[in-house]
């Protein structure tokens, strides 16, 4: 009976310990680490807002966290003049986990910037129906009822959220609408341009068959947002 005893002393030891070794070597593994915190890059990326520590070179070091989303804010079409530039019209591919979400349905561009791309032969910006509208203030507007849902299911609150463009200006645009409409800003990272992208995660959309030149938008997971069933605020 005392054996019996000693033995089953041993097994429920043996299972403890098992426990709290699992638990010390993968509860730390799986715990995700610290995101870096925010620094502006030099130059004219930091006017950006682009980070110095999480961009087109690190990125794929923080992809795949189940606290963070992220978020492409391309159009997969656009409608300004990007080759001007050096840049692309056409969302020729994008990294590994990010979701299109167009920064130009979300709320019209700045006055200034419209100038701006003009002085760099950039032209044609899109000015179709937004979420939002800014107004003489630089306040942002809602311009339909479910405009502040939809902006909320698409950049969630409770998570640290990632974007990108081509170049890094879309992003920024849309991180200061986001603060501005009561988003956490430490929890927001511009991480850059797609065009500038250094890592080993990137997706193309180039559809390389044939002698005419399309795109494999349906690898995309895109965020279309149909303006014709919200409810405009008149």
């Amino acid at each position: 009976m005392k054996k019996r005893l000693i033995w089953i002393l041993v097994i429920i030891a043996s299972i403890l310990l098992g426990g709290i070794g699992s638990f010390l070597i993968f509860g730390k593994t799986n715990k995700e680490e610290l995101l870096p915190k925010q620094e502006k890059s030099e130059g004219l990326r930091g006017i950006y807002d682009i980070d110095k520590n999480i961009n087109e070179k690190t990125i794929d070091n923080y992809l795949g966290r189940s606290d963070t989303v992220y978020r492409d804010v391309r159009m997969l079409m656009d409608t300004a003049t990007w080759e001007n530039k050096g840049g692309e019209r056409e969302l020729t591919g994008f990294v590994e986990g990010f979701e299109v979400v167009p920064y130009a349905f979300l709320t019209e561009f700045p006055q200034e910037y419209i100038d701006q791309k003009a002085s760099e032969n950039v032209s044609g910006l899109y000015k179709g129906k937004t979420l939002f509208s800014l107004d003489k203030n630089g306040e942002y507007v809602a311009n339909y009822k479910e405009s502040m849902e939809i902006l909320e299911y698409l950049f969630p609150k409770d998570k640290y959220i990632f974007l990108m463009c081509g170049a890094g200006g879309y992003a920024n645009f849309t991180k200061q609408m986001l603060v501005s409409l009561g988003w956490d800003k430490d929890k927001i990272y511009n991480v850059g341009g797609y065009w500038n992208y250094e890592g080993n995660h990137r997706i193309s959309t180039v559809n390389n068959y044939g002698s005419e030149m399309k795109y494999d938008f349906w690898k995309v997971n895109y965020h279309d947002i149909n303006f014709d069933n919200l409810s405009e605020i008149k």
